[in-house]
């Protein structure tokens, strides 16, 4: 074995103390005692498998004083996410072949985890052709950053068939563009008002009627869709800001996203369908805007809150206050977005690629926004409870340790690695 890694494992969804064996990336073994070139033993700590965010906007090419795939893959990484997705409303849009070309060109050398690319068309034939090199499709039907936009039945559906045989995953802005009302807010609960639940609602039932199972909805932020979701065969996606925040929150122009922050009720009943199972992944979401234009009036505030970062640090110190079991946290931060992108990640078994995260529950700390490191400079989490990685691995390569990045930019795109 090139490395031995022991500790408390999340195996068959439970913790039990043993080792994992990784030979050329990948685990080759899980035993309760195993012999390797290289050991680790983090003792009693939890060892589970690096998490996948299915959901991240990074900004590059065209609004990288915001964030780009360097800064945003190490705030993924001390997060103890190994793989992102990201999504197209960039500038320009990741909507045809070349400039899908471009932006991997760029990439390329920049990451520090795993990556792939969404791309957004209305055009079958432009699908077709980025179809060997996306990660997915992602369909915009509520307007949001970007000028991507597609809220006509007959176009969706058509998208839908082109996706389905052509073997792309689909993600959907689960928004009806022609409810979401004009007009300037001031404040979280006008922002809700120009963008109420009943167009996230008929979104999704549009959907279910064009017999859209296996579309993956995007952070939903109602319980309701959850159920919609299921009985439509679609997946469902939420995102930690959902989760824990809401309208009652002080933030003001700092919480302003699309879908928009929901009353306190509707977001306690999201948290609690989320930990009992009802969501089939989560997403960050992570959509960075720099701290100064976040400080601007609330009506010319961009939306989108930065959080590929705390996402698991937040979700497991719910998991140490017992608000959520960590299988079902597991579940939809790691093996869940694993199997839907097809990627062999996700779950500590033999042949899975070799990404690993240490935690330890008795390390919790106060998330302080200076010391994160995205370069958007802020977080609508400051001084919330977290626990952080305190070990991760990747493709058998050990990238962050104590906190510490000590790893390269090894970081491969999915389509293009030999997985």
């Amino acid at each position: 074995m090139d490395l031995v890694l022991e500790g408390r494992l999340f195996i068959n969804g439970e913790l039990t103390q043993g080792c994992v064996g990784i030979d050329d990336g990948r685990i080759a073994a899980v035993k309760k005692v195993l012999r390797g070139e290289r050991r680790i033993d983090v003792g009693y700590r939890i060892v589970l498998p690096a998490a996948m965010d299915p959901h991240v906007h990074f900004r590059q090419p065209g609004m990288t004083h915001k964030e780009d795939f360097h800064t945003g893959s190490m705030a993924a990484l001390h997060g103890g996410v190994t793989t992102v997705l990201d999504m197209p409303n960039t500038m320009p849009p990741t909507d045809r072949l070349q400039n899908l070309k471009d932006k991997k060109r760029m990439v390329k050398g920049t990451s520090f985890v795993d990556y792939g690319f969404f791309v957004s068309t209305s055009l079958p034939r432009r699908l077709e052709a980025m179809a060997p090199h996306a990660a997915g499709l992602k369909i915009f039907m509520g307007s949001t950053t970007g000028s991507l936009l597609d809220n006509d039945d007959r176009s969706i559906h058509q998208m839908l068939r082109s996706a389905a045989e052509l073997n792309v995953p689909v993600s959907v802005h689960a928004e009806d563009d022609s409810m979401i009302s004009d007009g300037e807010a001031r404040s979280l609960k006008e922002h809700l008002k120009l963008r109420p639940a009943e167009a996230e609602f008929n979104a999704v039932r549009r959907l279910a009627a064009l017999g859209a199972a296996g579309v993956n909805i995007c952070h939903v932020t109602r319980a309701e869709v959850l159920d919609i979701c299921a009985a439509a065969g679609m997946s469902s996606e939420v995102s930690p800001h959902h989760l824990l925040l809401d309208i009652g929150c002080v933030l003001g122009s700092h919480g302003k996203v699309n879908p928009p922050l929901r009353q306190p009720q509707a977001r306690e009943a999201l948290f609690r369908s989320a930990a009992v199972g009802k969501a089939t992944m989560m997403g960050s979401d992570h959509a960075p805007h720099h701290v100064d234009e976040k400080a601007e009036d609330f009506e010319m505030t961009p939306s989108g809150v930065p959080g590929v970062e705390t996402m698991m640090p937040l979700m497991m110190a719910a998991v140490k206050r017992g608000e959520m079991p960590l299988g079902t946290l597991v579940e939809m931060a790691c093996a869940a977005p694993a199997r839907r992108f097809g990627v062999p990640k996700g779950v500590i078994e033999e042949g899975m690629i070799a990404d690993l995260a240490v935690y330890d529950p008795r390390e919790t700390e106060t998330i302080d926004a200076s010391r994160l490191h995205s370069k958007c400079g802020w977080s609508p989490f400051e001084g919330r409870e977290a626990i952080f990685p305190r070990l991760v691995i990747m493709g058998g390569e050990l990238q962050l340790s104590r906190g510490d990045v000590c790893g390269e930019t090894i970081g491969r795109d999915i389509k293009d690695a030999a997985f």
